[in-house]
């Protein structure tokens, strides 16, 4: 499976761990994730989509998460968890270049505590494949939400 798009995962290593996600001012909650440009390699991408969507522009990449299906136009989605050279704000506004230069507002969400509601059915499915993975790949321990309070969470 070749993935066509990129997603920056950043993952706060706080006692709960939180995941940085945004506000888009008209597609609701999303990952940063953007078109793996011809010559990129998935991780470059996400480097490069990091820093336009969010303005971090000191970041590594920590860890392949794996690429996803996305079940949505054609769309296979490569994770990878980033890590920034410094702290970052709980929350913050950063103004982009591209997408009609959109303000898109940043925050922290809990892992357990997910925004799936405020998302978008494809980015909903997206987070429940990378708290798996997340989980997975020892980067998160904490307990899984069950199936059911993950519909009762998107109905």
């Amino acid at each position: 499976m070749l993935p066509n798009k990129a997603c920056a995962v950043v993952v706060a290593a706080t006692p709960n761990p939180r995941i940085l996600l945004f506000r888009h001012p008209l597609a609701g909650v999303q990952l940063v994730k953007g078109t793996i440009e011809q010559g990129e390699t998935a991780g470059q991408a996400a480097l490069r989509e990091l820093a336009e969507e969010s303005g971090i522009n000191a970041a590594t990449l920590a860890d392949d998460l794996g690429c996803w299906d996305a079940g949505h136009l054609g769309q296979v989605w490569s994770f990878h968890l980033c890590q920034a050279s410094g702290p970052l704000p709980e929350q913050w506004t950063h103004q982009t270049l591209d997408d009609h230069g959109h303000a898109f507002e940043f925050f922290w969400a809990a892992l357990e505590h997910l925004p799936l509601a405020d998302c978008h059915p494809v980015f909903q499915r997206a987070l429940q494949f990378l708290s798996a993975s997340l989980k997975a790949r020892g980067h998160w321990a904490g307990e899984q939400p069950c199936q059911d309070d993950i519909l009762g969470a998107i109905d």
